[in-house]
């Protein structure tokens, strides 16, 4: 389509259609739909912002934060107590009781303990070995002690067990004390402290306080 300059607008030959409004004689009309196209579309984009604006949600309230302490309510926690330590000549009388019946050094029962409870008679391993000589649950019911928290009946019970397995393994103090600490049946296996570094330490920890301890 051909195409003629008239002034600064722009007009096609044959068609209505004006590249420049500013020469149009119907200028006013076309500036009044402007006009009011103009104000409908603020108008529209005024009430867009006001819904927007009541949509937003409100600020957020922070949480208050979970108290720590009672996070857990199943667990609740152990108690604090001062380290107490037990005087192992509280003892004596069930020792000697236990080393004469079965026939034993006092000593050798005295340093068992020792590494075993520290003369707690109270105490309780994660394994659930208790007393004295930290007989387990089984072992108690073996030996017919009625309360493994007894002193007398804990000492008594021990020093049985630990001859049983003196005279299993023939005498042998080392392998007798492994079998207390790791089960008679694990020494056996190796016929010899088994290789287990806590068993090895057991050992060798009552082998030197034996020297510590009187007859």
């Amino acid at each position: 389509m051909r195409a003629e300059h008239h002034g600064l607008g722009l007009r096609h030959v044959g068609d209505r259609r004006v590249g420049d409004r500013r020469t149009h004689p119907r200028l006013g009309g076309d500036r009044r739909r402007s006009d009011r196209r103009r104000n409908m579309l603020v108008s529209l984009m005024a009430t867009g912002m006001s819904l927007t604006w009541h949509a937003a949600p409100a600020p957020m309230t922070p949480m208050p934060q979970a108290d720590v302490s009672v996070a857990f309510t199943d667990v609740q926690p152990t108690p604090m107590v001062a380290e107490r330590k037990y005087d192992p000549r509280d003892y004596d009388p069930f020792v000697r009781e236990a080393a004469s019946a079965f026939d034993l050094d006092p000593r050798l029962i005295r340093a068992v303990i020792q590494a075993e409870s520290a003369f707690d008679p109270w105490a309780v391993s994660r394994a659930g070995a208790q007393g004295l000589m930290q007989l387990m649950p089984e072992l108690s019911k073996e030996f017919g002690v009625n309360d493994p928290f007894d002193p007398r009946q804990n000492i008594l019970a021990g020093t049985e067990y630990l001859k049983q397995l003196l005279d299993r393994f023939d005498g042998n103090m080392e392998l007798a004390l492994a079998g207390y600490n790791a089960g008679p049946t694990v020494v056996a296996r190796y016929a010899a402290i088994p290789p287990f570094k806590e068993t090895r330490r057991y050992v060798k920890t009552i082998k030197a306080l034996l020297g510590r301890h009187q007859a």
